[in-house]
C-alpha cells in the first residue's frame, strides 16, 4: 500500500524559513513527478509546486523566487524549502505522486486530478 508521510512543519515569523519532507513508502518507480499543495482554511486546495524525476520544476506564481522543491530519488523523498515566509502562506501543506511520470506537464502537474497518491498534510503557520 503506497503512503506518503510529509514533516518538517511548525510556526515561524514572517521572513522566516522551514523545510518541508515528503517520503513515498510502498513502492519505488523509476519515475515519477511530485507535488506539493497547500489549503488554507475556508479555501480551495492549490498547487504549489511540481516536480519530475529529472528535477523539472514548476512553481505557482504566489512562491516563485521563495520556494524550492527538489528530489532525493534513490530514497524516494521529496523536499521544499520554503523562504521568505508570509502569513499568506499559512495552510496545510501536501505531498503527491503521480507514479510512472517521467516529465511535469504545467499547468496540469499543479492540479490535484494529476495526482494519485496524497498524504496526510503538515501544518505551516507564519505570524507577522
Amino acid at each position: 500500500q503506497v503512503q506518503l508521510v510529509e514533516s518538517g512543519g511548525g510556526s515561524v515569523q514572517s521572513g522566516g524559513s522551514l523545510r518541508l519532507s515528503c517520503v513515498v513508502y510502498g513502492h519505488a518507480y523509476f519515475t515519477n513527478c511530485m507535488g506539493w499543495f497547500r489549503q488554507a482554511p475556508g479555501k480551495e486546495r492549490e498547487g504549489v509546486a511540481t516536480i519530475d524525476t529529472d528535477s523539472r520544476t514548476s512553481y505557482a506564481d504566489s512562491v516563485k523566487g521563495r520556494f524550492t522543491g527538489s528530489k532525493d530519488n534513490a530514497k524516494n523523498r521529496l523536499y521544499l524549502e520554503m523562504n521568505s515566509l508570509k502569513p499568506e502562506d499559512t495552510a496545510m501543506y501536501y505531498c503527491a505522486e503521480r507514479p510512472r511520470c517521467a516529465r511535469i506537464r504545467p499547468p496540469s502537474s499543479l492540479r490535484e486530478w494529476w495526482y494519485n497518491y496524497w498524504g496526510q498534510g503538515a501544518q505551516v503557520t507564519v505570524s507577522s
